[in-house]
């Protein structure tokens, strides 16, 4: 007799203008493989794409369909637009909003956290992003408080990851809440990634601010910067010998 499967969760991923479809597809990838890895246990994740424009939210794709949903998590992905040129995304908020008070857990990959952060929910809560986006989620939600050292903040209903390919390591994260540990393990080592790394530090650089309005620092700056750069430059390519 064939085990019934068991879905353990239905997971929403959200299509947003600009966002990183790569992220999109490799989540889906990543979820349907942990499925495979859990033993004699039988147990899934139900997978969704949702397309968010201005006649709403929508579900153009289902891994399990011919049921109803009700997603237990969201995760808005990576924006391959840089944060400055992102255009606000009202009625995917809307829908965030709408989902995390049915018990939804929210979350974001690297510039997702601005989508995220359109809801109001993220007020007052820990939370990441790219460590190169971390000052412009501060000033423009600046009742968010950002742990952009780390690569995944959970928050228990709201979880961020930070730099765009933390999709991978968010992705592990929810696979071990909701698969357990050996599950995880056995998802990354098939994958040949770590498991959900702790800190962004070693992958962050020093990016100074130069709209301060003291011409004399800012030329400063820009003689220190462009020379170290030079350095930089020098350094990182390989000697060839002989």
């Amino acid at each position: 007799m064939t085990q019934k499967l068991e879905l353990v969760a239905d997971i929403g991923l959200l299509i947003y203008p600009g966002c990183a479809m790569a992220a999109i597809h490799g989540l889906t990838d990543l979820f349907q493989i942990a499925g495979n890895w859990t033993g004699e246990d039988k147990r899934a994740i139900r997978v969704s794409h949702w397309k968010a424009d201005e006649a709403g939210v929508t579900c153009i794709w289902d891994s399990h369909p011919g049921t109803a949903h009700r997603l237990t998590h969201i995760i808005a992905p990576p924006s391959i637009v840089m944060p400055e040129r992102m255009a606000p995304a009202p009625m995917a908020a809307q829908g965030l909003i709408g989902q995390h008070t049915a018990g939804a857990t929210l979350c974001s990959v690297c510039a997702g956290a601005f989508v995220l952060a359109e809801t109001g929910l993220m007020d007052g809560r820990r939370a990441t992003t790219h460590w190169a986006f971390a000052h412009q989620l501060a000033q423009r939600f600046p009742k968010v408080q950002l742990a952009e050292e780390h690569m995944v903040v959970d928050e228990g209903d709201i979880v961020t990851a930070g730099g765009i390919l933390a999709w991978a390591d968010l992705g592990l994260t929810l696979v071990g809440r909701l698969l357990g540990p050996a599950t995880l393990l056995a998802t990354a080592r098939f994958l040949l990634i770590e498991p959900p790394r702790h800190s962004q530090l070693p992958f962050a650089q020093f990016i100074p601010r130069f709209d301060h309005g003291d011409a004399a620092i800012r030329a400063s700056q820009h003689q220190i910067h462009a020379q170290s750069g030079t350095l930089q430059g020098v350094t990182i390519w390989p000697i060839k010998r002989g």
